[in-house]
């Protein structure tokens, strides 16, 4: 398990970027997003966390690979996710999505715990925590071998 930041944090951000290293060693960023599952319909997800205020998702759109969070918070409204490129909206404690051009998809979770104290922890066995914020935020060194063609 991995600590990576709180729900009193998640909710006061409005959500909360990391970098992951996924088992093939590839960097992919994370987001955890406020999530009020409560009231209405419960998540069929098997995101075990959204009943603890907040869900983890990978940072991208399923449509077009469109981040959510491109260093300035994720784009929500009513509970949802809002692909900023073309407006679909996913479903922030299930990732599901039912309008626009990626209707009829999910979001690819990530697995979290959070503790009694409100801690997140990261509990995915195919991903290992970086750091905080997106994979373009990583305090090395500057290199030219970032630079593609």
């Amino acid at each position: 398990m991995q600590e990576l930041t709180t729900v009193e944090t998640v909710h006061e951000e409005g959500s909360w970027l990391f970098t992951v290293r996924n088992q093939y060693g590839e960097r992919e960023e994370g987001i955890l997003v406020p999530c009020d599952d409560s009231v209405e319909q419960r998540s069929t997800s098997s995101q075990s966390a959204a009943d603890d205020g907040v869900a983890a998702w990978i940072n991208r759109c399923t449509h077009e690979a469109q981040r959510f969070d491109t260093g300035r918070g994720v784009a929500m409204r009513n509970g949802q996710l809002i692909c900023p490129r073309h407006g679909s909206m996913f479903d922030a404690c299930s990732g599901d999505c039912d309008n626009g051009d990626a209707a009829g998809t999910t979001l690819p979770s990530i697995d979290i715990t959070v503790s009694g104290d409100g801690t997140v922890y990261l509990t995915d066995d195919e991903l290992t925590f970086v750091h905080q914020g997106g994979v373009d935020e990583d305090d090395g060194p500057d290199s030219t071998s970032h630079i593609s063609f």
